[in-house]
C-alpha cells in the first residue's frame, strides 16, 4: 500500500470536527441540529445555483422542500442565506456566537462545505484544479453519445405517453410524489422524455444514492485499469495499524454492503459529512466491526465512501484521482452534465453528493446494457456487469429488494423480466436497467422524505408494456406487410404481367385494398 500524501499541489488539509443527527453515534443537541440545517440549506442552495443553475425559488420549491422531518422545525426558523455570485458562495446564520455555514464552488468539485465552525478563511484550503478539464465536445442529447441526434421513435413514443404522463399526475404512482424528469431508451435510443419543475435536460439534480451506482461504475473502470483488485484489502491508512481487524474487508465486501462495520440504526444517515462538512475519514472509516466482513448485509453509506477512498490511497496521486471519473468513464460516455462532489479534504462524498441529469444517468444505463462498452472503447473490465447485477451473498431480509454490487435487483417484482437491476435514491431517484428488453427506464424527482414513495415496479412494468405494444404493433404490421407483398407477386405471376406499367398496376391495385399506398 503506498502511503497517503499529506501535501498536494492541488489539495491543502486542515483539520476539523464535525457532527451528527438524529440515530448517529453521539445523539444532538439543539445546538448542532441547527448547524445542520443551516449546512443542509447552504449546501443545497450552493449546488443548486452554480452547480445546476437554478434559481432560488426553484431550490426553494425542490430541494429545500420535503426534506427531512427532523430538520424542517429548525430549517422554518433560519434567516435568509447570503449569496455571493462573484465568489459563488453561500451562507447562512444559525448562531450568535458560531461563524454561519458556508458552502462554496469550485469547477469540477461542485459545492464543498466548511465544516461547522469554520469561517470565511477556511475556504482558502478547499481543493480545486490548476485547471478544470472541460469537455469541449457536443451534446446532442442522445443517450447513446454526444454526436447522435435524438429521433423519438413514433410508435414507442405514442403508446409511451400514457405512463410518462402519469408519473407527472402526483398520483398515479404514488399519491404526492413529485416528477422531475423521466427519460426512457430503447435499443440505444431516447423514445419518451419529459421534464417539469423547472428542470430540463442539461439542469443536473442531486442523485442521492443512485451515487453510489456511480461510485461502482467509477471503481469498475478503476479495476479495467488496474489500480483496484476487488478481493484485496480495502486497506487505508486509518486501518492500517496493528491488530485492527478492519484491514481485512476487502472491496467486494464493501461494494455488497457487507462490511461489518456498525453504522449507526441507519447507515443511510451520515449527517456528520453531508450536512455538517465533516471529512469522509474523520466520519466514515471510524466505526468498529459489528459482525464479521462478507456475512452480513447493512445499508451503509460509509461502505461507499470507504470503498472511494480505498481508490484514493492506491492510486496515490490526487490529482489523477480528480480527474478519473471525469476523463475515464463520465466525459467518455458523454455525461458532461454530471459532478461529483468532494468534502474539503478531496474525498469524493459519492454515496450521495453527485448532481446528474437525466440524459446523463440514461447513458450511464447504456453503458451497462452494452456490457461495459461505448463506441469501440471497454470502459469496465469483462464480468463487471454481472458482477453488480449479481446478487451478493449477504442479503437484505426478506420482503426487501435484491442486492447486488452497489446496484438493487428488481427480480422479484410482479411483471417485470428476470435479470432487471437498477440504481436507487431518496426522493425518488431511478435508473432502471432492462437487459431482456434493451431498455433503460430513468425517473427522477423531488419526492417528500417520509412521505409516498414512488412506485418505480409499477412505472416499470407499464413503461415496459407500452414498449412491447410497440413492439408487437412493428412485427404485425412487417408480417401483414409482407403477406401484402406475397399476394402481389401471386397476382403478378397469375395475371402473367410482363411490363413495368402491368406490375404496377396489379401493385396500387392491391395496396387500394387494404387502404395502402406506395
Amino acid at each position: 500500500m503506498r502511503p497517503l500524501r499529506t501535501v498536494l499541489a492541488s489539495l491543502a488539509v486542515i483539520s476539523v470536527a464535525a457532527l451528527p443527527a438524529v440515530a448517529q453515534e453521539g445523539g444532538s443537541t439543539e445546538e448542532l441540529d441547527a448547524a445542520l440545517a443551516a449546512g443542509y440549506k447552504a449546501g443545497f442552495l450552493c449546488s443548486g445555483l452554480f452547480v445546476a443553475g437554478q434559481s432560488v425559488n426553484e431550490i426553494e420549491a425542490n430541494e429545500l422542500s420535503g426534506i427531512y422531518t427532523d430538520y424542517q422545525r429548525t430549517f422554518d426558523r433560519l434567516p435568509n442565506a447570503v449569496i455571493d455570485p462573484r465568489k459563488k458562495t453561500v451562507s447562512v446564520s444559525y448562531s450568535d456566537t458560531m461563524p454561519p455555514r458556508m458552502a462554496a464552488y469550485r469547477p469540477g468539485f461542485g459545492c464543498t462545505q466548511l465544516p461547522i465552525g469554520a469561517d470565511e478563511g477556511a475556504l482558502n484550503f478547499l481543493p480545486r484544479f490548476a485547471a478544470w478539464p472541460d469537455f469541449t465536445g457536443e451534446d446532442r442529447g442522445s443517450a447513446i453519445g454526444s454526436n447522435v441526434k435524438v429521433q423519438l421513435r413514433l410508435g414507442e413514443a405514442e403508446r409511451l405517453e400514457a405512463p410518462v404522463s402519469f408519473a407527472f399526475d402526483e398520483r398515479t404512482y404514488g399519491n404526492g410524489t413529485r416528477t422531475s424528469a423521466v427519460v426512457v431508451v430503447k435499443e440505444g435510443q431516447v423514445v419518451a422524455e419529459r421534464y417539469a419543475r423547472g428542470i430540463d435536460h442539461e439542469t443536473p439534480q442531486r442523485t442521492w444514492s443512485v451515487a453510489k451506482s456511480i461510485t461502482a461504475t467509477v471503481l469498475g473502470a478503476a479495476r479495467r485499469n488496474g489500480h483496484i483488485d476487488l478481493d484485496y484489502p480495502a486497506v487505508i491508512e486509518a486501518w492500517n495499524n496493528g491488530a485492527d481487524p478492519r484491514r481485512e474487508i476487502t472491496l467486494r465486501d464493501l461494494l455488497h454492503m457487507a462490511s461489518g462495520l456498525d453504522s449507526g440504526e441507519q447507515g443511510s444517515r451520515t449527517d456528520r459529512i453531508y450536512f455538517g462538512g465533516g471529512r469522509v475519514v474523520d466520519q466514515a472509516a471510524t466505526n468498529v466491526l459489528e459482525a464479521e466482513p462478507g456475512t452480513r448485509f447493512k445499508y451503509a453509506n460509509d461502505d461507499t465512501l470507504i470503498a472511494m477512498r480505498s481508490f484514493r490511497e492506491s492510486l496515490g496521486a490526487d490529482d489523477s484521482y480528480h480527474r478519473f471519473p471525469y476523463e475515464k468513464v463520465l466525459h467518455k460516455i458523454g455525461a458532461v452534465h454530471t459532478t461529483m462532489e468532494v468534502d474539503w479534504n478531496g474525498d469524493f462524498v459519492s454515496s450521495s453528493q453527485v448532481w446528474s441529469t437525466a440524459r446523463d444517468l440514461a447513458r450511464l444505463g447504456q453503458l451497462y446494457l452494452q456490457d461495459g462498452v461505448w463506441g469501440n472503447e471497454r470502459i469496465l473490465p469483462e464480468g463487471w456487469v454481472e458482477f453488480v447485477s449479481t446478487p451478493s451473498p449477504a442479503q437484505p431480509p426478506a420482503g426487501s429488494p435484491g442486492y447486488g454490487a452497489q446496484f438493487w435487483l428488481m427480480n422479484d417484482a410482479p411483471g417485470i423480466p428476470q435479470g432487471t437491476y437498477y440504481m436507487a435514491g431518496n426522493r425518488g431517484q431511478y435508473v432502471v436497467i432492462v437487459p431482456s428488453m434493451d431498455a433503460v427506464i430513468v425517473r427522477r424527482g423531488f419526492d417528500v422524505i417520509g412521505g409516498a414513495r414512488f412506485d418505480i415496479n409499477a412505472f416499470t412494468r407499464d413503461v415496459l408494456l407500452s414498449l412491447q405494444a410497440a413492439e408487437d404493433a412493428r412485427l404485425a404490421e412487417e408480417a401483414e406487410r409482407a403477406q401484402i407483398e406475397a399476394e402481389i407477386e401471386a397476382e403478378i405471376d397469375a395475371r402473367r404481367a410482363r411490363t413495368d406499367r402491368a406490375k404496377n398496376a396489379i401493385r396500387e391495385e392491391i395496396l387500394k385494398k387494404y387502404g395502402l399506398e406506395e
